[in-house]
């Protein structure tokens, strides 16, 4: 399919993003999903699919089918997004679509709706080749609550799986990196998110009383500090014992992915990497991490103020690699702390944890994949064993058995999540050539 065939597709899909991009469907305030979710629908309907909707703990869940052939896709995506916060650091509406030297500005632009419309507009253009048909099944689960780590998605799986059983299925991201080369996932990480909280008083004290009371703060920072070493490396006693020791191929697949993303660093003006050269990907692809991710508690406004906090915070993630569960490492580090002398530190969970997850990169569909990028892209993509980020993607293959692939638009300074998130132009067009040239693989099966 040549890049003029695709051009009135292109152009299409941008303007159902449009549409999309303007239904404020931030899941952690509840605006807007099931209006969202009925507007995704009808561009399914649109597009010939059968689409059933389920209620989910915050959003509707939405499973759409079309199609006939010798293989079957599922995809995955969600049409819920971040809070737009802090609106004053938006350079335009963050809910407008907004064009400025060949770049799209707008909430979900990029995480998730751009990698939907993308699709969307790959699935209209073979359809259209096909004379109004799909060469193969293709099932689409659209979810509404990604972004607060998707409570409904593990047990909807599981409960039904026959509805959603594929040959692989086509993950919700992936980027182009700025040699325009396309960059693959084949997994994610677990990830397990609580906060730490400490209580020494019912109310503040004067900072005097510090010579007898002890402060929750330092109790807390104390906490900190014993989790992990100055490399980085979490020594929560137990915490890499269940660690699956990577592959063969992960670590061939982690050998072949050039540079050390110096362009990741200069996006974003990092000044303490942990890790440059070869140890850059090995670690973002196969190592555990812990974060800090806020700290609460105190004074926190001009000047000083002589006071011993009554309480305070720190919220910390956890992401994680096969085969470590949550659950064992939320035990492990209750354990840790009581060791440290730490029992009165609380440790409250926050949203759903999730699994980590890796697929087989010798799978035929994982080779349909790279074959299909290779012919959209004109050179091979840079294939990660693993994100390092997280999301549902464990009961696909713990329920279904599928292989996950993330393949999709993003760019190296899209700000997800942050404001002036944005897509490449280019790159839209892009994913969907990728996209009709899986379609048209598929379509011929998987042999």
């Amino acid at each position: 399919m040549t890049p003029s065939d695709l051009t009135p597709h292109i152009e299409r899909g941008l303007a159902d993003l449009r549409d999309l991009v303007t239904l404020e469907s931030v899941s952690a305030q509840g605006r807007m999903l099931p209006e969202t979710a009925a507007f995704v629908t009808r561009l399914l309907e649109a597009e010939g699919f059968t689409v059933c909707e389920y209620p989910g703990e915050v959003a509707p869940v939405l499973v759409a089918e079309a199609g006939e052939g010798p293989a079957t896709l599922l995809i995955y995506n969600h049409y819920d997004v971040q809070p737009e916060d802090p609106l004053e650091l938006w350079d335009t509406p963050p809910f407008a679509l907004t064009e400025r030297d060949g770049r799209l500005y707008g909430r979900g632009a990029s995480d998730d709706k751009g990698e939907f419309a993308s699709r969307l507009a790959a699935v209209r253009a073979v359809r259209e080749r096909h004379g109004g048909r799909l060469p193969l099944r293709v099932r689409w689960l659209i979810e509404g609550e990604e972004e607060v780590g998707s409570p409904s998605v593990e047990r909807f799986v599981e409960k039904h799986a026959e509805e959603l059983r594929a040959d692989g299925c086509w993950w919700e991201f992936g980027s182009i990196d700025p040699e325009g080369r396309p960059v693959m996932y084949l997994g994610l990480k677990g990830i397990m998110c609580v906060e730490l909280r400490c209580r020494v008083a019912d109310s503040d004290l004067h900072s005097s009383l510090g010579a007898v009371v002890d402060n929750p703060l330092y109790r807390l920072a104390r906490a900190v500090a014993s989790l992990r070493d100055e490399t980085g490396r979490v020594t929560i006693p137990g915490f890499h014992d269940d660690v699956r020791e990577p592959s063969p191929a992960d670590r061939e697949a982690v050998a072949r992915v050039p540079g050390d993303r110096e362009s990741v660093r200069g996006t974003y003006g990092v000044t303490r990497p942990l890790a440059t050269g070869a140890a850059y990907h090995e670690r973002l692809n196969l190592h555990s991490v812990i974060n800090v991710n806020g700290w609460g508690g105190g004074y926190q406004g001009e000047g000083s103020k002589t006071v011993l906090p009554a309480a305070g915070f720190v919220k910390l993630d956890f992401r994680l690699v096969p085969d470590q569960d949550p659950a064992r490492v939320l035990a492990l580090l209750r354990s840790h702390l009581d060791a440290q002398g730490l029992g009165d530190v609380e440790i409250v969970e926050l949203e759903a944890h999730q699994k980590p997850a890796r697929a087989d990169a010798d799978h035929p569909f994982v080779r349909a994949c790279v074959e299909a990028a290779r012919e959209a892209h004109g050179t091979d993509p840079i294939v990660n064993p693993s994100s390092g980020g997280s999301g549902p993607m464990h009961p696909f293959g713990a329920f279904l058995g599928v292989p996950c692939v993330a393949l999709g638009i993003g760019n190296v300074g899209e700000r997800v999540h942050a404001p002036n998130e944005n897509i490449l132009r280019e790159h839209f067009g892009k994913g969907v050539a990728f996209g009709a040239a899986l379609l048209e693989r598929l379509g011929r099966g998987l042999g």
